[in-house]
C-alpha cells in the first residue's frame, strides 16, 4: 500500500477478541466510520445536501447492522428497532 492510500484508507490494528467474525466485523466498521467520514466532508463542503447525507449514512447503517446479523456478532436483541439499549 503507497503513502497515498494509507492516508485515504487508514486501517489500525484489531485488538478485541479475535474470531475470524469478529476481524471481518471490525473491518467492516472501519469501512463504514471511513464512509461516513467522507459523506460529512462532502455535506460540510457543500456538495451534498443535509437530506443526502442523511439517506446515504443511514444506508451504510443499514448494511452495518445487517453485517453484524449475519455474522452473529452480540446480542441482536439487546437493541430495539431505534438503536436504544433494552434491560
Amino acid at each position: 500500500m503507497n503513502e497515498r492510500d494509507k492516508f485515504l484508507y487508514p486501517k489500525n490494528h484489531y485488538r478485541g477478541d479475535f474470531t475470524p467474525e469478529n476481524l471481518v466485523f471490525n473491518s467492516n466498521l472501519q469501512e463504514f466510520a471511513q464512509k461516513v467520514n467522507y459523506i460529512c466532508g462532502l455535506e460540510t463542503n457543500g456538495k451534498i445536501t443535509s437530506e443526502e447525507a442523511y439517506y446515504r449514512i443511514k444506508s451504510l447503517w443499514k448494511q452495518l447492522k445487517s453485517s453484524k446479523k449475519n455474522l452473529n456478532i452480540g446480542d441482536g436483541d439487546s437493541e430495539d428497532n431505534n438503536g436504544n439499549s433494552q434491560p
